[in-house]
């Protein structure tokens, strides 16, 4: 770069500018103030320019000096943003996912072993949050999200199509399960974020008002559930493990499609990463188990690392 003056004198005046005092911007700088001297004379000899006017030892900007201070305090700014940035990104060895929390807790974090077990090496973070990752500002190799997917500047798999469906323990209501659908919203419900409209026009029911407390975090209406509180519509995902261990049982065997598959989404600067194509070829596999094992005819789309077409940001 043309016309960019040795950093140390840069660092010296910026901090004698800021500080006012030659001596004090020596302590900051771990340096003599004899040091700090030397480099304000060599970056005024460099600029042909006074950056400072003197009386005895007393220093005073000029506004020549106080401009380029100014300036240049911005652009260490920015330097050193950036490397921050730089140092935060994920190293080689280190696979950085965002989940959503109730999809991590119900059903990734149980098959996580498997993947640790196969890639030994590598030093896994979950960082679980229900905002929707900005790549360009969060520093992760990947997320996975539920949506209608085309999120502008990233690549996309898409993993599978959830279901909903009417759970309960087996303890509720002393064991006396509802069997039909008008009993099933008969009972106390505990209701989510998820609409019963499409479950009870499947089950050929008239629309009806619901009562029962509403919980926004799925992870409050699967615990609610274990305790026998109530009946609930949930995502197949989230208690499918729970269903196979006996913990919930299925009242019905009416299901709906949930509006929004779950993806794997990940930025440009993760693309063909031998850590992500280790993640996601591990991830669909343990999709495809999944789906087996839940009897289902869903089959997850073949494809391996294949960037969607963007169809628009989603917010």
């Amino acid at each position: 770069m043309e016309n960019l003056p040795p950093m140390p004198a840069l660092r010296a005046f910026e901090a004698v500018a800021r500080l006012g005092s030659v001596v004090q911007a020596a302590d900051e700088l771990h340096v003599t103030h004899g040091a700090v001297s030397q480099q304000l004379r060599s970056l005024e000899d460099y600029l042909g320019l006074s950056l400072f006017t003197r009386a005895g030892k007393r220093l005073n900007i000029t506004e020549d000096g106080r401009i380029y201070a100014l300036r240049l305090r911005m652009a260490l700014k920015d330097i050193s943003a950036a490397t921050t940035d730089v140092l935060s990104l994920p190293r080689a060895d280190e696979l950085i996912i965002a989940i959503l929390p109730s999809f991590g807790a119900n059903w990734l974090v149980r098959r996580l072993p498997r993947f640790l077990a196969a890639h030994p090496d590598l030093k896994l973070t979950l960082r679980a949050s229900l905002e929707v990752i900005d790549f360009a500002v969060d520093r992760v190799d990947a997320a996975i999200r539920m949506g209608p997917g085309g999120w502008e500047g990233t690549s996309q798999t898409q993993l599978f199509i959830d279901q909903l469906v009417a759970v309960a323990a087996p303890g509720f209501n002393g064991g006396n399960l509802p069997q039909t659908p008008g009993e099933i919203l008969a009972a106390p419900l505990i209701r989510s974020v998820e609409s019963w409209s499409n479950w009870i026009a499947a089950a050929g029911l008239p629309e009806t008002p619901l009562g029962g407390p509403v919980y926004s975090d799925s992870n409050l209406v699967i615990e609610a559930l274990r305790q026998g509180q109530g009946v609930s519509l949930t995502r197949r995902s989230l208690v499918h493990d729970a269903l196979q261990r006996g913990e919930l049982v299925l009242l019905s065997n009416i299901t709906v499609p949930y509006q929004n598959p779950y993806w794997l989404v990940w930025p440009m600067r993760s693309h063909g990463t031998a850590k992500l194509l280790a993640f996601s070829d591990w991830l669909q596999a343990e999709v495809r188990n999944y789906l087996a094992e839940m009897g289902s005819a869903q089959q997850p789309p073949d494809a391996r690392m294949n960037p969607i077409t963007p169809a628009g940001a989603i917010e």
